[in-house]
């Protein structure tokens, strides 16, 4: 590794090409020294065997990387006290109680309410139409009414919920202040509170009820945890699956061939919404630091006790030594064990939901709207600026 640590992270927030800088240092020795903008130093796993290590080997604590002058994108973060922020066997109590909520068979039976939540979204897109922004009529609202579908929000609610949230994923933009993030945070949490003691009285088959049950009946939660989760679920439960779906329909796009072959064989769609995860890269950076709690050797060099290490998932997902033709789209590739949804402990509770969300959304778009076209040139689609990830902040469309 250089021992001069390189800026990180290396792509400006705009479009969806990776940095040439990932192929780079896989072909090098796979790892680099790198400085982000906040914090310490940290070494930059690129390689898809070294990634994996680091997100599933316990030797890699997520609860030594929140502690002290750890590497950061942004001046704000998850304390040590989130879900995300935990090591075994803390991480591993407090998951247990959320999966209940994301059950493969709970999953399933969304998918009417899903689909109907779509077309509706869809109707309102062709009455306002021919000229309508995607990502405002439909990649922002269609994964927040799915989320507060599960949470059980009440609909004359859920404006006001979204917009608080709205303001708590832009922490990093340059549309509000930190003051904003925190009085949208703590507007968040008293109405959150509130629906908790709602579901106290009335219980319902939802999330909510589900965390309730969990602190009051099962004495697995504090009072603290209960309210945590509730609110980290929420704000984080759609602004992926939302900027996933702007990307994908951008792609798609531009690349008019990849749509052709969609509408053509709609049951490639399940396959589409996997090359894509593992093609886009959706973060402006890495996930997460791990702090390497002993001597562990990567493939590229020994990595010392007590630093970070940072796991480029996106370039990973580039590797060749695991994907054929890596930087090539296809729709037919049958070994595709990409990390969008991270891997290990930390993996995403909710990707099934999200991929379910997001076949549904192409397939019915591409169905809905069979000559849906860019309504500009696609270097004039604006890009959202300092952000963690990437996504159009506009996506005109026409048909």
């Amino acid at each position: 590794m250089a021992e001069e640590p390189r800026r990180y992270p290396f792509n400006e927030p705009d479009r969806l090409e990776l940095d040439p800088a990932y192929a780079q240092i896989r072909a090098d020795s796979g790892l680099a020294r790198v400085q982000c903008p906040f914090g310490s130093e940290a070494v930059l796993a690129t390689r898809y065997e070294d990634v994996k290590l680091v997100l599933g080997d316990p030797r890699f604590s997520r609860a030594r990387a929140v502690a002290g002058d750890q590497p950061a994108h942004t001046p704000i973060g998850p304390g040590p006290d989130a879900m995300v922020s935990m090591d075994p066997p803390e991480h591993t109590r407090l998951r247990r109680v959320v999966a209940k909520a994301f059950t493969m068979r709970r999953i399933e039976g969304m998918r009417p309410r899903v689909q109907e939540i779509i077309d509706e979204l869809l109707d309102a897109l062709e009455a306002q139409g021919p000229t309508v922004d995607l990502v405002a009529e439909f990649a922002r609202p269609q994964p927040a009414l799915v989320i507060f579908e599960l949470f059980g929000v009440p609909f004359e609610d859920r404006k006001q919920l979204q917009a608080w949230a709205e303001v708590t994923l832009t922490a990093t933009g340059d549309s509000y202040t930190l003051d904003d993030v925190f009085q949208a945070l703590d507007s968040i949490r008293a109405y959150m509170g509130e629906l908790l003691e709602q579901r106290r009285t009335a219980p319902r088959d939802d999330l909510l009820s589900v965390l309730v049950t969990a602190h009051d009946v099962e004495d697995r939660l504090s009072e603290k945890e209960l309210l945590d989760l509730a609110v980290g679920v929420l704000i984080t439960g759609y602004e992926t699956t939302s900027d996933q779906i702007s990307n994908f329909t951008y792609l798609l796009l531009t690349r008019p061939h990849l749509a052709a072959q969609l509408r053509a064989d709609p049951g490639l769609v399940p396959q589409a919404v996997d090359e894509l995860l593992r093609y886009v890269p959706l973060l402006r950076g890495t996930s997460f630091p791990r702090v390497a709690t002993e001597d562990v050797r990567l493939s590229g060099g020994l990595v010392r006790a007590g630093e970070a290490v940072l796991p480029a998932m996106m370039s990973a997902n580039r590797d060749g030594s695991v994907f054929d033709d890596p930087d090539t789209i296809d729709f037919h590739r049958e070994n595709n064990p990409h990390f969008a949804f991270g891997h290990g402990a930390h993996r995403c509770l909710g990707a099934q939901l999200a991929k379910l969300e997001l076949q549904i959304a192409l397939e019915s778009l591409l169905r809905r709207f069979p000559g849906l076209r860019l309504a500009v040139p696609a270097d004039e689609v604006p890009w959202r600026g300092v952000t963690l990830q990437r996504a159009p902040k506009e996506l005109l469309v026409a048909w």
